[in-house]
């Protein structure tokens, strides 16, 4: 018996350490934590005002928090554990989100995880989050130490589905569409090219007109991409997000997905 007790008080004081080991959420609350310091000045400004006006604008609450060590968590407990302890999303809706990210160092891998709360996960489903969040847009550009570009541009996807502008079904039916219209048009950017160099062989052309159909290919191939890896639909300024109400109480149940680099 006594042995039993003492086990069942050296895992309570286990838990005790490990809960002390998620920060404690600031005051006044902000969206942006940045821990680690991987964001300067104007990325972390510029990234804490979209989030502001997007969760004023939606009353979805994406949270970003980046810290230098995980402390022994798993990345996907570190980030519910987050979440239900800062009361990331509104109390009855559970629309928050945690995005963490642990970057890499010469000792460690880098790591990641986009944390759902309940009221998200039918519109966010884990596999969106999985492939076109973390793998596609955000892990490769933390591969290039590019952490804000990876950040925004992930946050701009999770922005665009849970604001309704198209469903996690029609944004992997666009991607899909975008990456198969972009085959063709590759291959007639090749032979204009080609047709182009050609010609330089047996005349130079000097004349603005020849050379109008590389640049207009040019500019068409550069318009064609979806803008990421920056906040550009929100102009900096606004209030705090503290002074807007801060978080509400939001619940994590388990939805989400991450990767490591």
């Amino acid at each position: 018996m006594k042995r039993i007790l003492f086990t069942v008080l050296i895992w309570i004081g286990a838990m005790g350490v490990s809960v002390a080991q998620i920060p404690e959420r600031p005051e006044p609350a902000r969206l942006v934590n940045d821990f680690a310091g991987i964001l300067n000045t104007n990325q972390y400004e510029s990234m804490e005002s979209a989030l502001e006006k997007f969760a004023r604008q939606t009353s979805t609450q994406i949270l970003v928090v980046t810290v230098a060590d995980l402390e022994g968590y798993d990345k996907a407990d570190y980030a519910y554990q987050l979440g239900e302890k800062w009361g990331v999303g509104q109390k009855g809706k559970d629309n928050g989100i945690v995005v963490l990210v642990k970057p890499k160092t010469a000792n460690s891998r880098g790591e990641v995880f986009v944390a759902t709360g309940y009221g998200l996960e039918g519109v966010l489903p884990d596999a969106i989050v999985n492939r076109d969040v973390v793998n596609n847009e955000m892990i490769p550009r933390f591969k290039e130490n590019n952490y804000y570009e990876g950040l925004a541009a992930g946050i701009s996807v999770i922005m665009d589905i849970t604001r309704g502008e198209y469903s996690a079904d029609e944004y992997r039916q666009k991607v899909e569409a975008g990456g198969a219209a972009g085959i063709p048009f590759l291959i007639i950017l090749f032979a204009v090219l080609i047709s182009l160099f050609g010609r330089s062989r047996r005349r130079r052309f000097y004349s603005p007109g020849r050379s109008l159909p590389f640049w207009l290919a040019m500019g068409m191939m550069s318009g064609s991409h979806r803008s990421s890896g920056s906040f550009g639909n929100f102009s900096s300024g606004g209030g705090s997000f503290g002074g807007f109400g801060g978080f509400g109480g939001g619940s994590f149940g388990g939805g989400g997905a991450g990767g490591s680099w």
